[in-house]
């Protein structure tokens, strides 16, 4: 992968875009949330829905041919005909986190091509971080304030780490940690556990927090997608649970995902045999 000194200007597009979301989303967040169910009975709120409608109007200026698959539309059975191109988005990863207000949700943005994210943003509005990472590239990290446009020329590299000799750091959902989880983990020399939301957990382990983080439950592609590119860029790696690639625009799968597990620097963090 050949890296860069800073995002490219098209990803710094997609970070701005990310930003300006997520200042809707903390007006939303400052003045208290009602959530209702959908039809899944997952929450939804006004913020996921404004956010949203930023969000695309934003790609369908500056990328009006590529179509995007986004969250609450494809809740509304709006989904758009994908190419070989297109965008994921979730507009407020980890809606939980957000109704609790443990600060821990993202906007997420993500570019595929051929079934391989390459570019994507995580923007993490209570928390003052933004992750951008691209192939090729590399993955960034951008430090952030709520009413201060981000200085993007202050993007600092994030490489995912070695696996630590004394054992590995895993992060797993706050929402959705299960003994599924923690079976799997068994078979792994994990020293230490962190529990986060959202796509936090892919960034944790690009940026060389944690080492491990596996999903054995139900996700789709704009959960995902992001917080993929983000890690790929760093050098980190996410597979299904039994090694094999992991890619996007799953259409007969309605965008859903399987099982999967991501990790830090490649052949470091082996699958158990």
């Amino acid at each position: 992968m050949t890296e860069s000194s800073t995002p490219s200007p098209f990803a710094l597009q997609l970070a701005d875009i990310a930003w300006h979301a997520g200042e809707i989303i903390l007006a939303h967040y400052a003045a208290g949330v009602a959530a209702r169910r959908k039809e899944d009975q997952s929450p939804v709120t006004a913020a996921d829905e404004e956010a949203e409608r930023y969000i695309l109007d934003r790609l369908h200026a500056v990328a009006p041919d590529v179509p995007v698959i986004a969250e609450e539309e494809a809740s509304a059975g709006r989904v758009r005909e994908i190419g070989a191109r297109f965008f994921l988005v979730d507009p407020l990863d980890g809606t939980k986190e957000f109704i609790s207000r443990n600060g821990e949700f993202t906007v997420n943005i993500a570019e595929i091509e051929n079934g391989r994210p390459v570019r994507g943003v995580v923007y993490l509005p209570a928390k003052d971080r933004l992750f951008v990472g691209e192939i090729p590239g590399g993955a960034f990290e951008i430090a952030t304030r709520a009413g201060a446009h981000p200085d993007f020329s202050s993007a600092q590299r994030i490489t995912a780490r070695a696996a630590p000799a004394d054992g590995l750091v895993a992060v797993a959902s706050r929402s959705h940690r299960d003994y599924h989880t923690e079976d799997y983990l068994k078979k792994f020399p994990v020293k230490d556990f962190v529990s986060a939301g959202s796509s936090l957990k892919f960034c944790l382990v690009a940026a060389g927090e944690a080492d491990i983080y596996p999903r054995l439950g139900r996700t789709m592609e704009w959960d995902t997608a992001a917080g993929h590119a983000v890690l790929a860029a760093a050098g980190g790696s996410v597979t299904t649970i039994d090694g094999r690639p992991f890619t996007y625009g799953k259409v007969e799968e309605k965008f859903a995902n399987p099982f999967f597990v991501a990790r830090g620097r490649a052949g470091d963090v082996s699958p158990p045999g």
